[in-house]
């Protein structure tokens, strides 16, 4: 049973740097893309960062430069920093995890993701 919890989220000003921690657990695949998606109210779920089995990130382009992502594949772990956030970077942020070494480009073809972690910036 594959579980995903975050943590980190929280209140920043504009300007201000949050970072979050994703935690696997019963994740077997040994290499997973891991990533990071993102909701606003009335908007499509989009993914923000990913990782793939090599280590090959993808970023959205409204984070690129911004935000970074880092996994451990051994401990099923992965994190995003973000840096210099925007009021329009506030959403519920949820860790993802694909079980397979190639990430997606589309929320709905990641197999798992967790109850998600909110930012909100101001």
């Amino acid at each position: 049973h594959v579980q995903l919890v975050e943590s980190g989220g929280g209140s920043v000003q504009a300007e201000g740097s949050l970072r979050l921690s994703c935690a696997g657990f019963g994740i077997t695949y040994r290499d997973p893309c891991m990533g990071w998606l993102r909701e606003v109210p009335g908007k499509a779920r989009e993914v923000v960062a990913s990782m793939d089995g090599y280590g090959h990130t993808i970023y959205a382009p409204a984070v690129k430069g911004r935000f970074t992502i880092t996994k451990d594949n051994a401990k099923k772990t992965s994190l995003l920093q973000m840096n210099s956030l925007k009021p329009e970077d506030t959403g519920m942020y949820f860790c993802a995890v694909r079980l397979n070494s190639g990430c997606p480009t589309l929320p709905r073809d990641f197999t798992h993701w967790g109850q998600g972690t909110q930012v909100t910036v101001s």
